[in-house]
C-alpha cells in the first residue's frame, strides 16, 4: 500500500508537469499520498511499540531509516543542480524545513523531504504521546478527525501562501493524522473494530479520493480523504491478521512496498532533472513512462546501496527477517482472534 500511496504522489507530480493531462482526474488528488503515510506511521509506530523501549532508542530507529535516503538524496540536489543559500540548505539537511512558512524554504531541494521534516517532529513526540493509552480510541479517533477538517475553515482568513503552509505542510497541523494513526491502532489492538472489510473500505477511499477534488479553499489537501484513510488502514490490517484475501501480500506488492520509500524520494530529482535535459513535451506520455521507469531503477539503486546497509550499520542489529504469513508479525494473539 506504501508503494500506491507513492506512486499517487509520483503521478501528481508528473500532472503538475504537464506531462499526463489523460489522467489528470487520476492524479489530481495524488498528494493524498502523503496523509496515508502520516496515518499510517501513527498506526505502526503504535502497533510495533514495545514497553521499556526508551525514547533514544526509537529516535535512533527512525532516523537511522530515513536520514541515509535523505543525506544521499540532499547531496544529489545540492551538488546537481540546487541554488540555495547555505542556511536554506542546512535547514534542509536537518529536517527543520518545514517550520518554515515560505515555499523557498519548505520546498527546498529536493522537494519530497519537507514531509520528512513532519516525520522527524511526529517521530520526537512519539515517546510521550504513546504513552497515552486512549482507553476510548474511538473517541479521539473522532475528535481528531473532527478538528482535520475544521482546520481548512480556520485557514481561509490566512494569506494564499500562508494558508497553503498552514494545512497542508506546518507539522503540529500534520501531526493530527499522525494521532488519528495511532487511535487506530489502538482501535484494533482493544478488539473495537467495527468489522469494515477491506473492499468497502477501498471503495470509500476511491469514491471520497475522486469526489475531494471539486472541494473549495483548502479543503481537498487532507479533509476530503482523511476519514476513508483511516478507516483503509486498519482494514487492511484486520485482513492481515485474521488471513483475509489481501492482493497487498503478494511478493510483487512486498517488494514495491520495500522500495517505495527510495521512490518518493528519488521521484522528484527524476522528473526534475528529465525536463531541464529533455524535450519531454514532445512526447509528453513516453516521457511519463520513461521516467517512472527511472525513478524504479534509481530507487532499487538507492535501497540496495544506501538504505539497507545504512539502516543497517546505524542501528546496529542484523536486518530482521522477511515477514511470512506465518510468522508471528502477521498472526494474532489468541485473545484478539477470538475478538
Amino acid at each position: 500500500m506504501r508503494f500506491i500511496a507513492a506512486f499517487v504522489v509520483f503521478g501528481f507530480h508528473i500532472s503538475s508537469a504537464g506531462l499526463w493531462p489523460y489522467l489528470d482526474i487520476g492524479f489530481r488528488q495524488g498528494a493524498t499520498g502523503v496523509s496515508f503515510f502520516f496515518i499510517l506511521s501513527g498506526f505502526v509506530l503504535t502497533w510495533s511499540a514495545r514497553p521499556g523501549t526508551g525514547a533514544p532508542a526509537v529516535w535512533r530507529r527512525r532516523a537511522a531509516k530515513i536520514f541515509p535516503n535523505h543525506v544521499a538524496t540532499w547531496l544529489v540536489v545540492l551538488v546537481a543542480a540546487a541554488a540555495v543559500t547555505p542556511a536554506t540548505a542546512l535547514v534542509n539537511l536537518s529536517l527543520i524545513q518545514a517550520w518554515f512558512p515560505g515555499e523557498s524554504v519548505y520546498f527546498s531541494l529536493n522537494t519530497p523531504s519537507w514531509s520528512l521534516s513532519c516525520e522527524m517532529a511526529f517521530y520526537l513526540a512519539f515517546p510521550l504521546l504513546i504513552k497515552w493509552r486512549m482507553r476510548r480510541p474511538w473517541l479521539i479517533a473522532s475528535a481528531t478527525a473532527i478538528a482535520i477538517m475544521i482546520v481548512p475553515a480556520i485557514a481561509l482568513t490566512m494569506p494564499g501562501p500562508i494558508e497553503y503552509w498552514f494545512v497542508f505542510v506546518f507539522p503540529p497541523v500534520r501531526a493530527l493524522e499522525f494521532v488519528l494513526g495511532m487511535a487506530m491502532a489502538r482501535v484494533v489492538q482493544q478488539g473495537k473494530w467495527i468489522g469494515l472489510g477491506l473492499w468497502p473500505a477501498s471503495a470509500l477511499f476511491a469514491a471520497a479520493y475522486v469526489g475531494s477534488g471539486y472541494l473549495p479553499a483548502s479543503f481537498p489537501y487532507v479533509a476530503g480523504t482523511v476519514v476513508p484513510l483511516a478507516l483503509l488502514i486498519p482494514a487492511a490490517a484486520v485482513a492481515d491478521l485474521t488471513g483475509r484475501p489481501s492482493p497487498w501480500r503478494s511478493k510483487p506488492m512486498v517488494w514495491l512496498g520495500t522500495v517505495s520509500f527510495a521512490f518518493y524520494m528519488v521521484h522528484q530529482i527524476v522528473i526534475r532533472v528529465s525536463g531541464k535535459l529533455l524535450d519531454v513535451h514532445a512526447f509528453p506520455l513516453v516521457a511519463a513512462l520513461g521516467m517512472f521507469v527511472v525513478s524504479m531503477v534509481a530507487a532499487w539503486l538507492l535501497y540496495r546501496l544506501v538504505e539497507v546497509p545504512a539502516e543497517r550499520f546505524l542501528k546496529g542489529a542484523p536486518r530482521p527477517a522477511p515477514v511470512t504469513p506465518a510468522s508471528a508479525r502477521t498472526t494474532p494473539p489468541a485473545d484478539r482472534r477470538a475478538a
